[in-house]
Formats: structure tokens, sequence, C-alpha cells
């Protein structure tokens, strides 16, 4: 159920979903409320004025019972539940937010609220790749005395229709002993997917069904899987039951490697050390191996019942995890191992996991681009559609694909780890805290807030750093080159250790007890990060001849693609300036993908198409691709005619601020 939600003295009205938090509308409206504890309600700054509708908010120690019963609220301590009108009073507001008529951005920023498609692959049946059956054998007699093996083949299918299975070794070993210790009473696990030593589709084809595991009793409602997101800088990871296909748990770490180099190529320099690769293999297993255990945890499972897993990463990450050589991935021409990995025993390389469980690697196109994105462009369906489509994954590496389900072109560029919080001073992932929303008052410069969790704030996460990045420069705080401006009259601008920096959190309203500051160094990580994104997608398109306006759409995946404002990463030069309307988010596309191969066996073919199919488009020594990335060290771009609207809206805020022509209300003079 939605509600209309109308902020005066803007007359700025937003519909929202019946019970959301009125700070975040606030935000999502492009509406200033003064907010520094980013929602936690101990700065009492975010007062507030309900003259009409149905809200619930509890009553803080910043509201008098006198105010109470007038309509005052803090706005983080508000929810919504009717249509309703809100009131922002002086204090909470002090100046009116800079619109300029039809480049109102802030109303741009409005559409993106319920903008949360998800477009996914279509015609998949739900065949998981792991099943159990229980049988109920006789035992054998003089006049039955056939051997186990045949015994339990002819149980499969009589009970259960199951015929043309291939055993493994490991069941033979342990058979006698498990029928006559379970009175003949077992569960089969068994698989659908090539046999170990398979490494692709081509070079052997699918056997029927293999069986994987053999337990006493009846353990078929207990069937689970694990799929991972092997990134750079995070390992996400969820539990699925291949029962009903539900996603059960999902939890993430940081990649432990990530101490030994913060991107792919500082890791593949220190696995040439002696024990290198070693040492990094057993740091991304540690990882693993404390993300099932969470997921574990979470659910009450056990890991007796785990029976499959898939993993996706890029090509580094895919080599490092199953102890591969990396070296040749960075040196001309760039060659990994193999493209198509061998399903392998999780056990054999230390995941925690029973020795029956398989795990499959998604296949690799480039050294550059690795099983994560194959994974994204599975779950994501681009493969199936007719559209044009420029599927984006922003992460450590900003892995891009340009095509539909005639032809599949892609690219990768290395972003760094700074959109991830890594190489900024005070960034973090998307945990409780995190600055994950920003505005700034254009005059005063005091900022609005808004924390995950609505906690006080601890650190940034990468859609704050894209939030606050944009404030600053609509603002006129830093210039185009990412400075900041020195001559202005706020505190909160400052020289520091890492030059000039804006104090977003003054140390007494933050939950960290210091001050949260962005600094001019974070700034420039900031715009290589986004520089090289844009500079990748520009030159993929080129390639084919193409331009951002004849895209159909533009898919953004990533661990926190659904939560990027898209119009204020179009203001900084991350995302192109094309409608909004043309953007879907897909969240994590590689566990999505992940996901979809344990749920229907079919997908795993499609998987190696999807690989095959692929041409990659190689940046690394590509001088077309470092001028536009030399062109994007700026914000948002030194070719203002790549950015038409964007650019008109800054150059109107930066005329309106420096003339001293701002729209203030007549009661602050």
């Amino acid at each position: 159920m939605k509600c209309t939600v109308t902020f005066e003295p803007d007359n700025v009205a937003i519909r929202v979903d019946r019970g959301a938090n009125l700070l975040e509308v606030g935000l999502a409206a492009g509406v200033h409320v003064n907010a520094s504890c980013g929602g936690q309600g101990v700065c009492g700054k975010c007062r507030v004025i309900i003259e009409t509708g149905d809200v619930e908010g509890e009553k803080t120690e910043k509201v008098s019972q006198e105010e109470y019963d007038q309509g005052w609220r803090q706005a983080c301590k508000t929810f919504v539940f009717s249509d309703c009108t809100v009131q922002i009073p002086v204090e909470s507001r002090g100046l009116r937010r800079l619109v300029a008529a039809k480049l109102d951005m802030g109303r741009a920023d409005r559409k993106i609220v319920a903008l949360k498609t998800r477009p996914l692959a279509e015609g998949w049946q739900f065949d998981p790749i792991t099943f159990k059956a229980h049988v109920q054998l006789s035992p054998p007699t003089l006049g039955d005395n056939v051997s186990d093996l045949t015994r339990l083949l002819k149980g499969l299918k009589q009970q259960h229709g199951i015929e043309n299975v291939s055993t493994d070794i490991r069941c033979l070993q342990t058979m006698p002993k498990l029928f006559r210790s379970s009175d003949w009473s077992v569960t089969a696990t068994l698989m659908a997917a090539p046999e170990p030593e398979t490494i692709s589709s081509v070079q052997g084809g699918f056997p029927a069904i293999n069986l994987v595991r053999l337990e006493p009793g009846d353990t078929s409602g207990k069937n689970l899987a694990v799929v991972i997101d092997i990134g750079t800088t995070t390992v996400c990871a969820e539990l699925l039951d291949l029962k009903t296909g539900a996603v059960m748990a999902e939890s993430a770490e940081y990649n432990s490697q990530a101490e030994y180099g913060e991107d792919v190529i500082t890791r593949i320099v220190y696995a040439q050390r002696p024990e290198g690769k070693e040492k990094l293999q057993s740091l991304v297993v540690s990882s693993i191996n404390q993300v099932i255990d969470e997921l574990l945890e979470q659910t009450g499972s056990q890991k007796k019942d785990i029976s499959f897993m898939a993993a996706a990463g890029n090509t580094t990450m895919t080599h490092l995890l199953l102890g591969l050589e990396t070296r040749h991935i960075r040196e001309t021409p760039y060659v990994p191992v193999a493209n198509f990995m061998p399903l392998v025993w999780a056990s054999d390389i230390g995941i925690d996991v029973p020795d029956c469980v398989r795990l499959y690697s998604f296949p690799l196109v480039a050294s550059y681009v690795g099983g994560d994105i194959v994974s994204g462009i599975l779950g994501s369906g681009v493969f199936q559609k007719e559209e044009l489509t420029l599927y984006v994954d922003i992460g450590t590496n900003g892995e891009i694909v340009l095509g539909n389900r005639d032809w599949l072109a892609c690219a990768a560029c290395s972003m760094g780890p700074a959109f991830e919080g890594g190489g900024i001073k005070h960034g973090m992932r998307a945990d409780l805290g995190a600055i994950e929303g920003f505005n700034i008052n254009p005059v005063t410069l005091e900022p609005m807030l808004v924390t995950v969790g609505r906690r006080r704030p601890q650190g940034i996460c990468g859609s704050g750093l894209i939030s606050i990045l944009a404030e600053l420069l609509s603002a006129c705080v830093i210039d185009r080159n990412g400075k900041f401006v020195r001559d202005l009259s706020s505190e909160r601008i400052r020289p520091g250790r890492f030059g000039y920096e804006y104090v977003v959190a003054w140390a007494g309203d933050s939950g960290a007890g210091r001050d949260i500051e962005i600094t001019e160094v974070d700034i420039e990580n900031l715009i290589r990060a986004k520089g090289a994104l844009f500079a990748g997608c520009l030159t993929l398109l080129e390639s084919m001849s193409l331009s951002f306006d004849a895209l159909d759409r533009i898919i953004i995946a990533g661990a926190f693609g659904r939560y990027i404002n898209i119009e204020k990463a179009k203001r900084i030069g991350l995302l192109p300036d094309i409608p909004a309307e043309k953007f879907h988010f897909l969240g994590n596309g590689s566990l999505l993908g992940s996901r979809l191969v344990c749920l229907s066996g079919q997908m795993l073919h499609e998987a190696e198409g999807i690989a095959t199919m692929m041409t990659n488009i190689e940046l690394s020594d590509n001088p077309a691709f470092m001028d536009k990335y030399m062109g994007a060290l700026f914000l948002p771009h030194t070719d203002a005619r790549l950015f038409p609207d964007v650019s008109e809206y800054l150059e109107a805020n930066s005329r309106m601020i420096l003339s001293g022509r701002i729209p203030k209300y007549d009661s602050v003079l």
C-alpha cells in the first residue's frame, strides 16, 4: 500500500510504501532536513510538524509533551501510515533547497524510489542439480545374492524410477558397512552433472545421474546447497533449500586475502612469492568457511545436509580458490590456465564440508572477465532477451557486458575498492551505522545523514560515498577536479592530514567516537574509480560502433547496486546521462546465477554457452580506453556533451550559488 507524503513549505510530494521512515522519505524526495546522527534520534535536529495524516512516532527527549501533542516529531523516529502533510520548521531546514526549474535533480531522484526491476532468466524449471531418494532394500539371500550396488540400483529404479546411475569409488568403499548397519534403509544423494574429470560439456558431455553420497535412514527432507560470490573485497554466500528452492540465509565477510593486496594485480604479484599462492588460497578458503558457519548458525542447519556448492568469482579469484597459477593472467597476452574448470571435491581444496560435496566453478571468459559476470548474465537473462543491454557489475573490478540474445561483448577494468570502502579514510561496508544517504544545505553546509539501521554514523559505504560526492559538487563545495573550495565559511571544511576535508559527522554525533570526514585523497580515489568504469563502458560501446543512446536498458549489478541513487551517480559521471527509466537494479548477479545452477541443472549448460558466446575486448593495453579514462577524471566529465542534462543542472546551480541569488525563507535573513 502506498502513501503520499507532502513536505511544506516546499510543496514537494512523494509516493512511498506504508510504514516508511520519514527521514528516509525526505532524503528520497530531495528535501533537506537537518540530521547529523544518522537517524539514531540523539542529535534532535530533524524535528518536524505533522500537520495531517496518520503517523507513528515515539515520544523522545528532544520533543516536549506539549510539542508532541501539537504534532511535533523527530523525522528519524517517525513512520508514515497514510497520506500526510509534513511542515519542516525553519530550524530544521534553514534554507530552501536549490531548485533550478526543470533541472530539479531532486525531483528526478524521486523517480528512482519505485525502480526496483529485477530482470531475470526465463524458461528454467525447478530441477535441483542434486536430489535425494530414500530406498528400503531387502537383505541379500542365497537366492538373491546380487552385489550391493546392483541391489541399490534396482531399488532406485523400482521405488523412484531412477535409471542410468553411475557411482563414485567413495560410495562403494562405504556401501557394505552402511547398508548392513542401517538395516538396508538408506538415502542416496544423486547429481545430474559432469564427472569430476570432465572439464567442459564439449570434452565429455553430461552423463545421466551420479551417485555422490549414501546416508543411513531417511534424510531426504534435508538437502542444502551453498552458493558463493568470491569478490576481491567481499565473500558473499547464500544457503539454499533444494527441496523448496528457498533462500534460507545469507552472509558476507571481507575476503581475508585483502591484507595482501586490494586488487587482483597485487594479489597476483604476491602469489609469485614462495608459498604466496598457497597462502592466498588458504585465506579465501578461510573466508568461505566462515560464511558457511554463519549460514548454518543462522538456520540451525548441519554441514552433513550440504550436498552441493556453486562459486562464481573473477578469473583471478577463481584461480586462487582452486590453487592454480595466476602469473600469466597479468602478463601479455593475458592467458588463464583454463576457461572451464572441472568439478572438484570441495573438501579437497580445504572447504570444511562433507567429503562428498562437489564444487562447481562458473566458466571464465578471459583474464579479467570471470565467472561472476557469466553468472550475472545467466541470472539476469540478458542472453535470452532482444533488448540491447549494457550490464554493469560495480565492484573492485568493473565488469561490463554489452549485447542481447544474438551476441555478447565484454570488457573489464580495475576500479579499485573505493566504492566498497577500501582506500577511503572512513570507508566501510554497508553494515549498521554506515552512512548510505547524504544531503547538504548549500549555504550552511550542514549535512542530512541517513545510516544503515538508523544508527549513529560509523563510517561511509558505497552508496553514501556517491551521495556525498554528488552533493558536495552540486553545492559548489568542491570543484570539477574534486578539490575543496578553500574560502567557504564553514568549520566543516578544514585542512587535514590528507589535504582539505569535509566533516560529515562530528565525534559527538558519531558512533565511532571521532569525526568522520571525507578527504581530498578519498575524492581522488573515487574519481579514479568512477572514471575507469565510465571509460570502460564508453570504450566497449564505441568498439561496437554504438553510443549510450542506442541502449534499451542498463542493468546495474554488484553488492550495493540496488542502493545507488541513479541521478547522483550520473551527476559525478559514474553512470551515463540517459533517462532514468532505462536503469534496472539486479543486486548480486553473481549469487543469482549460482542459485539458478543449483535449482535447475539445465542452467549449467546455459552458463557454459554464455561463456563461449562472449567476445572479450581487452582494455589493459587499449589506447582508446586510456584516452577515455583521462577524460573521465573530472566531475562529471571533461566532455560536457556526454552529460548534457547534468552539465546544465550543475551550471545553473553554480550560477545561483556564486551570484548569491539563493531563494531563502523570509524568516531567515
